[in-house]
């Protein structure tokens, strides 16, 4: 009996394992994407803005917003992932994996999960990734909208997308900052 409860604990661990690795997998690819974006949000506010120089029409400052929009949701919804990964890693599965494996070893499962929270610099690298992100896709949209807003007057149809942007991007703002974990950043635990 206790060689059959061994080989399913054994199977446990297995599957557990198999899980963390896959869950890391997603996160390295999310991680990826979400670093890729900030590039993507510049090329396209360069591109953009050549284009709109180049034909000298102000109103195609426009797409600028909605693709800042677009791109930053997707940044913030992948940052979003990650860190629930993260969460789920430390919260569900390692102490799951560590029930199971706790007689044979007293060694922390998933340390790296936990202990990088605990860096005294954390607090700054936050604030400054929060900087850094509303700079990449808030700034240039908004940049954007005062160029036209400041050049009008503007038909109806302009001026009424370049208010939903405007409030759209309201909108991506708070929920970069919302999510940015500033509370988190205050407190340093071990």
């Amino acid at each position: 009996m206790l060689d059959q409860d061994r080989t399913l604990e054994e199977r446990a661990v297995t599957v557990l394992l198999s899980e963390y690795d896959a869950l890391k997998a997603e996160q390295r690819a999310r991680i990826g994407i979400r670093d890729q974006l900030l590039y993507a949000v510049l090329t396209a506010a360069a591109a953009i803005a050549a284009v709109t120089a180049t034909a000298a029409r102000l109103e195609l400052l426009l797409v600028l917003p909605l693709a800042g929009i677009v791109l930053g949701w997707t940044h913030l919804h992948n940052d979003h992932m990650i860190t629930e990964i993260g969460r789920y890693v430390r919260t569900r599965l390692g102490p799951r994996l560590h029930a199971l494996v706790d007689d044979a070893t007293d060694i922390p499962m998933f340390e790296w999960e936990t202990d990088r929270g605990s860096d005294p610099r954390r607090r700054s690298r936050t604030w400054l990734q929060l900087a850094v992100t509303l700079a990449a896709f808030c700034v240039p949209p908004l940049a954007a909208l005062i160029i036209v807003w400041a050049a009008g007057p503007h038909t109806p149809a302009v001026l009424a997308v370049s208010v939903l942007e405007a409030a759209a991007l309201t909108v991506l703002a708070g929920q970069i900052t919302r999510y940015a974990d500033l509370a988190g950043a205050r407190q340093v635990t071990r």
